[in-house]
């Protein structure tokens, strides 16, 4: 018996609503006097509490410095991706190839309103640079381990911190895995490695707090909204099956490939 589709090719007004209202109250507590002052004091102390021990804690030094590196980033998307293609974890093994293709369909999305966004910031001024370059009191990564951040690039500066790319990847992929998680232990893992991932560039300094629980939240907010609860994803999925399926044959002829679901599905 076959299964229903995953992504259905209908707008879902109420839905698309919340999301964009929930972004905008987001922007708009953000963007008050008030607001700003408190989610920056809040920062400033998030980041002391996080930042200072790298001066004097040789194991909280490391962890980051690790998580810090580009090459890093890799590793962390291979986490992600492992979770979402493995067949009758969130996803049955005949949905995990729609589901991959989603993501995709979804990060697509993010990245042409993420420059939108981008553009809107510059023009009205929204942009900051990251605590790193702002407090001198900082304690950079790369001032402590020059010899990796010339090699691999540890990522501890931005002079364009808002909005958090790096966490608006984590949380648009942890609201589409949430939609379909069938046990509040999966909600758990999903989101605590959001925060773990996250924690990176908050201790290294290359982003302030709100450019994460504000920025990347708004942003993925916005792709969610304009993605799953439209037509868009059924869509745009649809096109990427037919692209990819020539693909997806040529791998289930390799005997280590055609075991996962991704290419078996």
């Amino acid at each position: 018996m076959n299964k229903p589709a995953l992504f259905q090719a209908r707008w879902n007004i109420r839905a698309l609503v919340t999301c964009n209202v929930a972004a905008l109250i987001l922007l708009g507590l953000w963007l008050l006097p008030v607001g700003n002052q408190l989610f920056t004091a809040f920062d400033v102390g998030l980041f002391h509490m996080l930042n200072q021990p790298l001066a004097t804690n040789t194991v909280w030094r490391s962890i980051w410095a690790v998580g810090s590196m580009r090459p890093f980033d890799i590793v962390v998307g291979l986490i992600l991706l492992t979770l979402l293609i493995r067949g009758d974890y969130v996803f049955e093994r005949s949905q995990v190839r729609q589901a991959a293709l989603g993501i995709i369909a979804m990060m697509v999305a993010l990245l042409v309103i993420r420059a939108l966004f981008s553009e809107v910031c510059d023009h009205l001024g929204w942009q900051h640079s990251s605590p790193s370059l702002v407090l001198p009191e900082a304690v950079r990564l790369g001032d402590l381990y020059p010899n990796i951040d010339k090699h691999l690039e540890l990522k501890d500066q931005s002079n364009q911190s808002f909005p958090g790319d790096h966490a608006s990847v984590l949380l648009i992929w942890a609201m589409f895995m949430t939609l379909f998680a069938r046990r509040g232990t999966q909600v758990v893992v999903i989101w605590g490695l959001v925060v773990l991932f996250s924690l990176p560039r908050l201790v290294a300094g290359a982003h302030w707090g709100q450019d994460d629980y504000i920025g990347g939240v708004l942003m993925a907010l916005l792709a969610l909204g304009w993605a799953f609860y439209t037509p868009y994803l059924a869509k745009a999925t649809a096109l990427l099956s037919t692209l990819s399926n020539p693909v997806f044959k040529l791998l289930n002829h390799i005997p280590i490939l055609r075991r996962l679901s991704v290419v078996s599905g």
